[in-house]
């Protein structure tokens, strides 16, 4: 079923959680490129997507984050783009099967338009291109997630929307501020994107990482006094990161999180997920939050 016709049914579904940090687990290095681990370690990255499946996410990611040319190109690698995506792309559909989603996970290019990194034509033709051979390789949605600047956004949701057949998700990453107000780096509130991502065609908003999972109640609410009606996703981390003796570490519990979930429903999220920290325990205590026998 299209994901957009199960929300009007009132289902709450449930996303994966990281897969950088589960890939880093398997020995994956600071220097390497994690989409080209589809192809040189592609039973590591199946095995990623079928512990999330286990967990009970209707949702499966994919290995695709930095698939775009321009950060493909930093490894050498701009002209498989179609390549590693398809193959991200099947890999997660292998595991889905035809009862759950896959969706194509899209990043930012580490560009910026007002600085004059990039035209506006390129970022759509590197968004195109990546979510083109993204839906080509299974995927029914494309998530476009931890963007902070509206242009470089609305690109990539029109890039998706006018290219594929995918339902296309956006989220944005926030930060609070002294006043205790919520906004990206590049400042934007929730309120703007909300706004801004509707009029680009994005039929999903919400938004993932930099905070752990309570902070994201109060962005749901802001959504929701903008918009009542389009679906909202959280993909929370699993609490701020810390640096520990050089490790990043991320110390919300399996159990904390969960213990959200509720709260977060009530402010009026339609789909929870994880980012960096999160792991298939993490998504297991939400499924069972969610009242589901795993």
């Amino acid at each position: 079923m299209n994901i957009l016709d199960e929300l009007k049914q009132g289902k709450v579904l449930l996303s994966d959680g990281a897969w950088g940090t589960l890939l880093q687990v398997k020995g994956m290095r600071p220097d390497e490129c994690p989409e080209l681990w589809n192809i040189s370690r592609k039973r590591d990255v199946l095995e990623i997507a079928e512990s999330y499946l286990h967990a009970g996410s209707d949702i499966i990611e994919t290995n695709s984050f930095g698939g775009n040319r321009i950060k493909l190109s930093q490894y050498g690698l701009g002209d498989r783009v179609t390549e590693l995506n398809r193959v991200a792309a099947s890999i997660s559909r292998e595991v889905a099967g035809n009862s759950k989603h896959v969706a194509g996970c899209v990043g930012p290019t580490g560009k910026i338009l007002i600085m004059g990194d990039v035209t506006e034509s390129e970022l759509y033709d590197n968004y195109c291109e990546q979510s083109i051979a993204l839906e080509q390789g299974g995927a029914d949605i494309i998530i476009i997630e931890t963007m902070s600047a509206l242009d470089e956004a609305s690109l990539a949701v029109k890039a998706a929307k006018e290219n594929t057949k995918c339902t296309v998700i956006i989220t944005m990453t926030f930060s609070r501020d002294t006043k205790g107000e919520y906004y990206t780096m590049m400042g934007v509130s929730p309120v703007e994107m909300v706004n801004a991502m509707k009029e680009a065609g994005a039929n999903i908003v919400g938004s993932n990482c930099g905070n752990g999972i309570e902070e994201m109640i109060d962005i749901v609410k802001t959504i929701r006094f903008v918009d009542k009606n389009i679906p909202v996703i959280i993909q929370a981390n699993a609490g701020a990161p810390q640096l520990i003796e050089g490790i990043t570490v991320y110390r919300e519990s399996p159990e904390l999180m969960a213990s959200f979930v509720p709260d977060l429903l009530k402010a009026g999220a339609n789909i929870i997920g994880g980012c960096c920290g999160t792991t298939p325990a993490h998504i297991r205590e939400m499924a069972s939050a969610l009242g589901r026998q795993i």
